[in-house]
């Protein structure tokens, strides 16, 4: 009898952390799905009720209210996400992700591929981490955004700011700056 439910408790202890890892890669999944989507009730689902997104210096708190504002500002350069690989490491997932984007095409660096390290709170996703870039042309990159600022700047000063604004107006004044440069 002791033995029948210590194998119990051992089925029951493997099974749940299984089943944790993967509810935690589904989770990271299904964020990305649901950005590459446009649902933004999917990721309700799958983030907790603060998340915190760090980018380089930058370190963006949100809950679920206000991270509306940064998913609507990144749905306006119409963006396509693809999960290239999830990898457990401890209570983490570490995911690498490849991004397209008007913006980043623009930036000339489309698709944008980066690992991201994924941080959970009882289940849901709490914190995402850029850790690092893959192949990513900086010096385009900036080269590309300094041209495009000094323009806006000089000729349309209307739309300055519109690069650090992560709003939805601040993501169509981004389009509108890329279209009217391209139009000089």
């Amino acid at each position: 009898m002791k033995n029948l439910a210590l194998t119990i408790f051992l089925i029951v202890i493997v099974t749940s952390c299984s089943t944790q890892n993967h509810s935690q890669k589904d989770a990271v999944t299904n964020y990305y799905k649901a950005f590459d989507s446009g649902k933004f009730n999917k990721i309700k689902e799958v983030i907790h009720d603060s998340l915190t997104i760090v980018s380089g210096d930058y370190v963006m708190p949100f809950n679920k209210n206000n991270f509306y504002e940064f998913y609507t500002w990144d749905s306006v350069f119409k963006p396509s996400y693809e999960v290239i690989e999830l990898t457990k490491n401890g209570d983490e997932i570490i995911a690498t992700i490849a991004q397209k984007n008007l913006r980043n095409a623009y930036l000339k660096n489309n698709p944008l591929k980066l690992k991201v390290k994924i941080s959970f709170t009882a289940g849901k996703i709490t914190k995402l981490e850029e850790l690092d870039y893959i192949d990513v042309n900086w010096d385009t990159w900036n080269q590309r955004k300094d041209s495009l600022v000094s323009f806006i700047q000089t000729k349309h000063s209307k739309l300055d700011g519109f690069v650090n604004d992560m709003t939805m107006k601040g993501a169509i004044n981004y389009l509108k700056a890329i279209e009217l440069y391209r139009k000089q």
